[in-house]
This record gives C-alpha cells, sequence and structure tokens, in this order.
C-alpha cells in the first residue's frame, strides 16, 4: 500500500464511509435518548432544543460559523491574500459582546415576554410588529445570498477537488444529506453533530498546518513558518501578503482594503453576525425548565468564552494551510491554478493514507452541521414569525411541517442565485462584500434600541427598512457594474458614479452613519417609546443582582485571555 499517496486510495474511502455511519449512528441515539426525555416536547424543543452544558454551545457556535466557505474560501483567500481577510475571521472578541451583553438583554426580555424564540421578537417588542417582520425577512434574503448559496457551491467545490466527485453532484447531494438529517435530527441533531465533528475538525486542520509546514520546511515546522513567511512577504509587487493593513496606494490590496477602514468594516459585520443574527444567538437561548435567570445566562457566557477561543483557530486552521499550499506550488510540489482548490490539494498532498479519510470525516460533518443550522433558522423564523400568527391554534406536526417546506422554498432561491453569485466575484470577497450591505441597517437598530431610551419605534422601522433598500439597490448596481470594475458610460452612470464605485468597505461605514441620522431624526417627529417598552431595556436593581451571581473572576480571566490572544495576533501580522 502506498502511504504516500496523492490521491484518495480504498482504504480513505473505507474510513470515510465507516466513518459516516457511526457518526450517524452517535447522532441517532443521542436524538433517541433526547426524546425519551422529552415527553410532550412542542415545535419549540424541536428548533431550540433545551438548555445545553456551556461547552457544547461553545463547540456550537464554533460549528455554525464554520462552513464550506472556510474549508474553500478562507484557504483560497490565504493563498492569494495571504491574511488581509483575517479581520473577519480574528473576531472572538465580538462574541464575547453576545455573551456578556446582549445575553442578559435577551434573558431580560424573556421575564417580559416569555421565552424569546427569535431576534425579531426583541425588535416587535422595542419597535413595532413591522421591524420585527422586516428583520425576518431581511434575515432569510441573507440566508439565500450568503448561507444556502455560497455552502451548496463552495461544498461542490471542496468535493469535487478532494474527492473527484463532479461540482453539481456535491453540491446537490450536500443538500440531501443535510435536509434528510435536518428533518430527522432538529436543532438536538445540529448540538450533538457539533460537538462530534469539532474535534476532528480541529485536529485534522491542524494536521494539515503542521504537515504542511513540515513538507514546506525539509521536516522542520519551524523552517517551513519562515519559508512561507519569507516566501508570501515578497508577493503584491513585493508589498506582501504577511499583514493585515494595508496603508499605500501602491499596494494592489489596498483599493479593496483601505487602511484601518478594514478593521472598521469588518466589525460592524461581526457585530450583526455574532450578537444579532438568529443563526448565531439560536445556539445560545436554550434553557432547562425551571432554571434561574443567573444559571441561564451564565451557561450561555461561559459558551461564548469557549467559542472565542474557538474562534482564534480558523485562521491557523483553514487560512495560512492557503498560504502554505501557495508556498508549495511555487516550488513545484503540485499544481494549484485555482487558489480555491488550495485546502483540498494540501488534504490530497501532505496527509497519509487512511488520516485523509479521518480528516475529511470531519469536514463533511462541519459542512452538514452548518447547513442543517442554517435550514434549523430558516424554519424557526417562519414558523414563529410569520405562520404562527396568520394561523394559530395549529397542532404542533402542522407547525415543524412548515417550517420544513419554508426551508425547500429557501433552499431553491439560493441554488437559483448561485450562477449570479459565481459571476460576480471571488468567494469570500463576494460573501462579505453581501455582508457589508446588510449590516449596517441590522448594527443600528439593535445598538440604538438597547442603549438609547429616546429613539422611537418607527424610526427603528423606517431604519431598518431604509437601510436594507439601500443596500440591495447597491447589490443591484453591483451585478450590473460588476462590483464597480466594469466601465460604464452614459450620463446616469457618470452622475451615480459615487453610489456604485465607492469601496465596498467606505459605503458600509457611511451607510451605518447615514441610518443612525435617519434614525435620529425620525425620532423627533414620531411618538416616544412607551414606558413598557423604556422598561424592558432597564436593568432593575433586581435583575442587575442576578446578572452579578451570574458571574465570578474566572469569567473575566477567561475573557480577557479571549482579548489577548486576538491583540497578540494583530501585533504579529500587523
Amino acid at each position: 500500500m502506498n502511504w504516500t499517496s496523492n490521491e484518495f486510495i480504498w482504504l480513505d474511502w473505507l474510513i470515510l464511509i465507516v466513518g459516516i455511519l457511526c457518526v450517524a449512528w452517535a447522532v441517532y441515539r443521542s436524538i433517541v435518548n433526547d426524546r425519551k426525555k422529552m415527553a410532550g416536547a412542542d415545535s419549540s424543543d424541536y428548533l431550540f432544543g433545551k438548555g445545553e452544558p456551556w461547552y457544547v454551545i461553545g463547540m456550537a457556535i464554533f460549528a455554525a460559523n464554520i462552513g464550506s466557505e472556510h474549508l474553500v474560501g478562507l484557504a483560497g483567500t490565504g493563498a492569494k491574500d495571504g491574511v488581509g481577510m483575517a479581520h473577519w475571521e480574528m473576531q472572538g472578541w465580538m462574541i464575547l459582546i453576545l455573551g456578556w451583553l446582549f445575553v442578559p438583554f435577551y434573558q431580560l426580555l424573556n421575564n417580559k415576554l416569555g421565552k424569546i424564540i427569535t431576534m425579531p421578537d426583541f425588535l416587535k417588542f422595542r419597535y413595532t410588529k413591522a421591524t420585527g417582520s422586516w428583520l425576518s425577512i431581511i434575515t432569510l434574503v441573507a440566508y439565500i445570498l450568503t448561507k444556502v448559496s455560497v455552502t451548496a457551491f463552495t461544498g461542490g467545490i471542496f468535493f469535487e477537488f478532494l474527492l473527484g466527485i463532479p461540482f453539481w453532484y456535491g453540491a446537490l447531494g450536500l443538500i440531501l444529506l443535510t435536509a434528510i438529517f435536518t428533518v430527522f435530527g432538529g436543532m438536538k441533531g445540529v448540538m450533538t453533530l457539533s460537538s462530534i465533528q469539532t474535534p476532528i475538525l480541529i485536529i485534522g486542520s491542524f494536521l494539515v498546518l503542521f504537515l504542511g509546514l513540515a513538507t514546506l520546511g525539509g521536516g522542520s515546522i519551524g523552517a517551513g513558518w519562515s519559508n512561507m513567511m519569507d516566501f508570501c512577504s515578497q508577493l503584491h509587487d513585493g508589498y506582501g501578503t504577511t499583514h493585515m493593513f494595508h496603508w499605500e496606494e501602491g499596494d494592489p490590496m489596498y483599493h479593496e482594503y483601505p487602511g484601518w477602514v478594514v478593521f472598521l468594516g469588518a466589525s460592524i459585520i461581526g457585530f450583526w453576525y455574532w450578537c444579532t443574527d438568529q443563526h448565531i444567538v439560536q445556539r445560545v437561548l436554550g434553557q432547562r425548565k425551571g432554571e434561574a435567570n443567573e444559571e441561564v445566562i451564565k451557561r450561555a457566557r461561559r459558551g461564548t468564552i469557549a467559542a472565542g477561543y474557538f474562534k482564534v483557530l480558523p485562521v491557523f486552521m483553514f487560512l495560512i494551510p492557503g498560504m502554505v499550499a501557495a508556498a508549495l506550488a511555487s516550488r513545484g510540489d503540485f499544481m494549484m491554478d485555482n487558489t480555491d482548490a488550495a485546502f483540498a490539494l494540501m488534504v490530497k498532498n501532505v496527509l497519509p493514507a487512511g488520516v485523509k479519510g479521518i480528516v475529511t470525516i470531519g469536514f463533511v460533518c462541519a459542512l452538514v452541521a452548518s447547513l442543517a443550522a442554517f435550514f434549523n433558522s430558516c424554519a424557526t423564523l417562519f414558523t414563529e414569525d410569520f405562520y404562527k400568527p396568520m394561523k394559530p391554534g395549529k397542532t404542533e406536526e402542522h407547525y415543524v411541517l412548515v417550517g420544513r417546506i419554508a426551508t425547500v422554498v429557501v433552499v431553491i432561491l439560493g441554488l437559483i442565485w448561485m450562477p449570479v453569485m459565481m459571476s460576480m466575484d471571488t468567494l469570500y470577497s463576494y460573501l462579505q462584500n453581501i455582508q457589508s450591505l446588510l449590516a449596517p441597517a441590522m448594527v443600528a437598530v439593535f445598538a440604538l434600541g438597547i442603549f438609547s431610551k429616546k429613539i422611537t419605534p418607527l424610526a427603528g422601522q423606517w431604519g431598518l427598512i431604509g437601510g436594507f433598500a439601500i443596500g440591495m439597490l447597491r447589490l443591484v448596481t453591483n451585478v450590473i457594474t460588476k462590483n464597480g470594475d466594469a466601465v460604464m458610460t452614459g450620463a446616469f452612470w457618470e452622475h451615480t458614479a459615487w453610489f456604485w464605485q465607492t469601496n465596498w468597505l467606505v459605503f458600509e461605514c457611511w451607510l451605518l452613519l447615514f441610518i443612525i441620522l435617519l434614525m435620529v431624526v425620525v425620532s423627533f417627529f414620531t411618538p416616544a417609546p412607551t414606558k413598557e417598552q423604556v422598561d424592558a431595556i432597564t436593568f432593575t436593581p433586581e435583575y442587575r443582582k442576578q446578572i452579578r451571581a451570574s458571574w465570578s473572576v474566572w469569567d473575566i480571566v477567561g475573557s480577557l485571555g479571549v482579548v489577548a490572544l486576538c491583540a497578540a495576533f494583530y501585533i504579529y501580522f500587523w
């Protein structure tokens, strides 16, 4: 047997098949045992599960974030642009804001409204019912543009490069497998699969990193790191791809990621994604019956702290292996005509036979867990925010079925969008570009809704609608103008060049500022929030006492450790 084969051999396929069957059995047993404990469960139990231990919450948050866009897109952007897009991954500090600030607010509203199921519930209470409904619409649109289409597309590419499966077979097969898993597993299945795949994914990815560096360094990991840094520092006309900030106009990456604006733009997107996105927040909303508030907050916060540490890992798991792949390809170890193939090529060329199969099990689980989490969130949003209010009194089985049908519709729309997405830009740039159009409205509405008692209900409603409308208009111009690269002639295009040609990060910052000003102005001319709405975001002495009881010095130490790791990365790759 050729243990150093650069292809999937029979042993890898055998391990992959047996491993997936074992994972399926473990998930099945977990679900069966859980259902025995959940006699009388309703649709909320299916969609959310119940309170999980803090370490499971942390792994679930991490797994929900890791998708095929990381396996393909993040490694690909590492091979092409180095650490230039690491801002979007080095955000463990942002997850701490979810745990320390937003979880108490969400739990506070639990006391006011009963159990909060979705993020739109927050906006419906703080602003208007229409505001919450619009958030659901925007979130579903975001899933079509940035979740389903991207995950299916990159999953197809990953399977094509690694396993030799034709692109569409891989993409559609991933969706079909995930659909079956989601139907039978629910949120408990997602949580269980996340806890299984996370250690496999981490260990496997670091094997790729260390063995890749050893190969590059002639057996020495340290020498491999030095060789990688030396090679990458000479790329992009000598400006290099080993630094996160680009200050000089001669730098080819300056016009895409200008100066400090890249950090601000990434933070806006991070705030939306980590603190207000249903896909992530749903991981921390589970609660055991009869559990005290401080216990719910403690478990959720510690889950976010754990996730903060996990979030430091993807740059080492995917992005830097992409940089190693570029260095190996430059010296002729393998051919890499497409940078999106970077991670798959690393798995095929640096891992020994048998290990390839084991590592691929973790990757397949990661793809399914990530896409299943999207499916679950789609079902939750549509069922709880649209269908139940319109059709109350139906059976729980009926609501679950409707949620599944809504998910199928979202998946079909995502597949239809894929050809448009493929024509616009490189994968990871496309993903962050789309998010930059959606995030400002979310950030403005949530932040002002929590920190200001004077922002009126209609201000929140029009801020969300106005920001979303401007973002979608910019998306239309992006499609027409190829993200501002195409030369457009005519009076209309010349007079509107400021709108469609402005750098996407600069546009994002200006859009956020505009929405904030719009909400402030509207607040001067519309009715003030009610006392009940204001009281809902006011911490009473009793609730502050519960919050204080929910954390100890070790929570602070753990959080500071996350911040220190992020800061150290920025300092090294400044």
